[in-house]
């Protein structure tokens, strides 16, 4: 079982979508991301599967929250740097995202 100390480590925060683009050689559909957290943390790649509820034009100017401490995975010929994060829905991933337009880089707390 997590513990609370488990949670603590992790670092998610508040960034704002700058592009999104077919990742045609992912495995399973999905866009990449450019995701910009604001100052401290900068603008960070994301590989996503949100084929299914988003498409390109819709992305760009969201807001998304997404783990910004993990270490970067290649995906194919990608370094996706962040996990951008959501749930698994009828239909598939929904978007986690703040209810209110928030600073970038702004910290789950």
């Amino acid at each position: 079982m997590a513990t609370f100390d488990d949670f603590m480590k992790l670092d998610i925060r508040v960034g704002t979508i700058l592009e999104a683009k077919v990742f045609a050689k992912a495995r399973k559909p999905a866009y990449q991301l450019l995701v910009d957290f604001g100052e401290e943390i900068g603008v960070k790649k994301s590989s996503a599967q949100i084929t299914d509820h988003y498409q390109i034009e819709d992305l760009v100017g969201k807001q998304v929250m997404a783990v910004v401490n993990f270490p970067p995975r290649q995906i194919a010929d990608f370094m996706s740097e962040v996990l951008v994060l959501g749930t698994y829905s009828e239909g598939g991933v929904v978007l986690i995202k703040p209810d209110k337009p928030v600073a970038n880089g702004d910290k789950l707390g």
